[in-house]
């Protein structure tokens, strides 16, 4: 049986905000596989074992560029080590300046866009020129560039730490700044069910699977229930089956035949998602932990 480290139980705590003990459980009832001691907290806690989605400690902005007949668009993160340095004027200003060049520039990855040139230097240089002068690392983590069929709107929310890009067939200004409010808000993985991952679907399928085990029901209703599962999670992660914010009688796909519009697509970035870390006393859990068992 493999080791169940004070190291690896750390880890999945951060990841998964389950308590200490559960998380050494799982690992063990998992033969210390870090991605089945996740499913198998998930199954047994349910959305407690999955907060660290919506926890975000790296810091940056999200800068959006988009030409004047809304017609051409890019969003960017860029990352820093601290709020403080993120609110900085030279930092902001060079998250648009890089927002701009996607969009104008179209560099095919990061690299392509640090060898671009920022008034005869390259953006490589001017962020290391940046770093020295702040002295705080920071990096460009990702960008996507836009050809509208529509009309490119944004949003930017929470001092740049959430940005929309989405682009909109007929309506007006208001239903692109609700429909962008919406994205922010309600975070969608895709436009329909058809393009949620099929990663994000196998995870959600396990988990499913492994709660209506644990009802005991025969397997047809077992069956049904984990599609039903599913079909809930589609509709909950799929933008156009979403309930609009500002009225959940309305989804937004109803909201937009309404005005006789179509969103053809969207771009969201959340500032440090996928890469967030959560930092706790462990030592002091530990103890706790100890404490309570000796009691």
């Amino acid at each position: 049986m493999a080791e169940i480290t004070a190291g690896m139980v750390k880890e999945l705590r951060e990841k998964t905000d389950a308590p200490m003990m559960e998380c050494k459980k799982a690992l063990t009832e998992a033969g210390g596989d870090m991605a089945k001691a996740e499913e198998i907290l998930r199954v047994k806690l349910g959305n407690k074992a999955s907060k660290a989605a919506s926890r975000v400690a790296a810091e940056g902005v999200v800068a959006i560029h988009i030409s004047g007949d809304q017609k051409l668009g890019a969003i960017v993160e860029v990352n820093c080590e601290t709020d403080f340095v993120a609110k900085n004027d030279d930092f902001l200003a060079l998250s648009a300046k890089l927002a701009e060049l996607v969009a104008t520039k179209n560099p095919a990855d990061v690299a392509a866009l640090s060898a671009l040139d920022i008034n005869g230097t390259s953006v490589e240089e001017t962020r290391k020129a940046l770093i020295g002068k702040i002295g705080e690392n920071m990096s460009i983590r990702r960008f996507q560039r836009v050809e509208a069929k529509g009309a490119l709107n944004n949003y930017i929310h929470g001092g740049a730490k959430v940005g929309v890009l989405v682009d909109i067939t007929g309506g007006d200004v208001t239903l692109a700044k609700d429909v962008s409010m919406h994205i922010a808000a309600s975070k969608p993985k895709s436009l329909d069910s058809k393009g949620v991952p099929a990663e994000d679907i196998a995870k959600e399928r396990a988990v499913a699977e492994g709660k209506a085990a644990e009802s005991g029901k025969p397997a047809e209703i077992v069956a049904k229930m984990v599609e039903g599962s599913i079909a809930k999670y589609l509709k909950e992660v799929s933008l156009l089956s979403q309930p609009f914010v500002k009225d959940d009688k309305l989804t937004i796909e109803a909201l937009m035949k309404s005005k006789g519009a179509t969103i053809n697509g969207f771009t969201l970035y959340v500032v440090g998602e996928g890469i967030e870390k959560k930092v706790t006393d462990f030592a002091a859990e530990v103890a706790e932990a100890a404490a309570a068992a000796a009691r």
